[in-house]
């Protein structure tokens, strides 16, 4: 019996499996097969293996494929059924090792196409699947997670000496398991990559140290990985130190990161930007900000110009460590060492300073933005109104929300309370009713708690200004709608109290 049909048999043993799935497999391989076999290839095989009530159905599905597709690729056969003699095989024109890959390639699922590359492989000695195929359905097993399958091909791909395996296939291995959140087989693979004679490359050093510092559990082991790698020839690069010193910043072993830092100076290898921010944004997450400005002052005077991440990093912890002179002198200096100050720069600044209650200072940093090619937005603007605010300068306030309305910005609706209700404390009842008539003209729906101060401010010193302040019609939408009950409650109790209020 032909190979072929060999396969096609075991595919279909009632004892092995239900009848109509094992069909529905066998009919998806001939469907497959008939793309590179003679479209008679069912008269061949299909009388031997199939029960008679079947075959109807079975050559529907063939013959269907057959109109369906391109003029099919020709195999040859071996069936004495289409021989004039019997006793003689009929030698037909074989597909390319290109024809194959490309039907491989187009095959949805994995095991399929697995069973095409065995046929191909069985059905004449003088055939052979090019590097191309091999290399295709490798990725397409391992991508589906039939990794037993894969390294079976793997194996034999080892041993078959007619092939030269480039490292980019480990590559995407080792990035397969690394997806399949296995470090430990991607670790395998990398060593793996030796048993085939070939040199690792620094790349693939770099893809295992990144799986594997991924997990937390598997940093010494890409330490042990990345200082055993001179054995094999493979020299880390720049990339290698970084992710390495990353992994270290995270897991707050600052001192490794440093020793690495002082180690690829020692080596040779020139750090880049990314190496310093690295650092020292584990210096600025260790309180060590005075570190890291020395760190910065070190990466400048050597020609580096920093990002802006890591001009943020540093703004950031000075800010928090209440350097605010420093911080901005780093600001100033950034645009005459070649990095313009963006709005994340200006806005941590303008942080820094509101938290400190020093928001005049942070009114001088806004006015300088637009001088310096950045305008102010939201966010810059709600900062200082706040830090305002908490300041108790109200009008101050009061003049930048009147600033920002005419620019296009609208505040979140905490930033209309606290400057309401600061209004209302130092008696403001005038200020405090025009930034609620504003509030109410913008379309924001006042809280309870707005509307609560207010309302009471009035009634304790001027109830007949309560129609006044209500004279903007309230829409559905406002929350004075679900305030109502509340409201009417309050108004009643405090007109009685007063007697002012029917």
């Amino acid at each position: 019996m032909p190979p072929l049909n060999k396969v096609c048999t075991k595919l279909f043993n009632p004892k092995n499996c239900d009848i109509h799935l094992v069909f529905n497999s066998i009919s998806r391989v001939l469907k497959t097969l008939v793309q590179i076999h003679n479209p008679t290839i069912k008269d061949q095989i299909v009388p031997q293996i199939m029960p008679l009530y079947l075959l109807p159905r079975f050559n529907n599905i063939i013959n269907h494929s057959i109109k369906t597709l391109k003029p099919p690729f020709i195999f040859f056969h071996s069936s004495p059924a289409l021989s004039s003699n019997h006793n003689q095989q009929q030698p037909i024109s074989l597909p390319s090792p290109s024809q194959i890959q490309k039907l491989i390639s187009s095959q949805s699922d994995p095991l399929v196409a697995k069973e095409i590359f065995d046929l191909a492989s069985n059905l004449h000695p003088d055939f052979h699947h090019s590097y191309a195929t091999i290399q295709t359905l490798i990725l397409k097993l391992g991508r589906s997670r039939h990794f037993s399958l894969m390294n079976s091909i793997l194996s034999c791909l080892k041993s078959d000496r007619r092939y030269t395996v480039p490292p980019s296939l480990f590559t995407h291995i080792i990035r397969i398991y690394g997806d399949a959140d296995l470090p430990d087989k991607a670790l395998k693979t990398f060593y793996t990559i030796l048993e085939f004679d070939i040199k690792p490359r620094t790349k693939q050093l770099n893809v295992i140290l990144e799986i594997l510092v991924s997990k937390r559990s598997y940093i010494r082991p890409a330490f042990d990985l990345f200082k055993a790698a001179h054995r094999y020839d493979v020299c880390p690069n720049v990339e290698s130190y970084n992710i390495l010193m990353r992994a270290f910043c995270s897991n707050d072993d600052l001192s490794i990161a440093y020793q690495l830092f002082n180690q690829m100076l020692k080596r040779d290898v020139v750090p880049n930007v990314e190496s310093y921010r690295i650092l020292m944004q584990g210096l600025c997450r260790k309180s060590q900000v005075n570190r890291a400005v020395d760190l910065l002052e070190d990466m400048l005077n050597k020609g580096f110009v920093p990002d802006t991440l890591t001009y943020t990093t540093v703004l950031n912890s000075l800010c928090r460590k209440k350097k605010l002179r420093e911080a901005y002198k780093l600001l100033c200096r950034m645009k005459v060492k070649g990095c313009n100050p963006d709005i994340v720069h200006y806005n941590t600044v303008i942080l820094g300073f509101c938290r400190e209650n020093r928001a005049h200072d942070a009114c001088k940093v806004l006015e300088d933005m637009p001088a310096n090619g950045c305008l102010p937005n939201l966010v810059s603007y709600q900062t200082l109104v706040g830090g305002l605010c908490s300041q108790g300068l109200y009008d101050e306030a009061k003049s930048y929300l009147d600033l920002m309305m005419l620019k296009g910005f609208f505040p979140h609706v905490s930033v209309w309370h606290v400057l309401i209700n600061g209004l209302c404390n130092v008696g403001k009842i005038d200020d405090a009713c025009l930034v609620l008539e504003g509030m109410l003209k913008s379309g924001e729906a006042p809280h309870v708690h707005t509307w609560m101060d207010v309302v009471s401010r009035i009634c304790e010193v001027e109830i007949g200004r309560l129609e006044d302040v209500l004279k903007v019609d309230i829409e559905p939408c406002t929350r004075i709608v679900d305030a109502g009950v509340d409201l009417q409650e309050y108004l009643v109790k405090k007109g009685r109290e007063n007697a002012k209020f029917i």
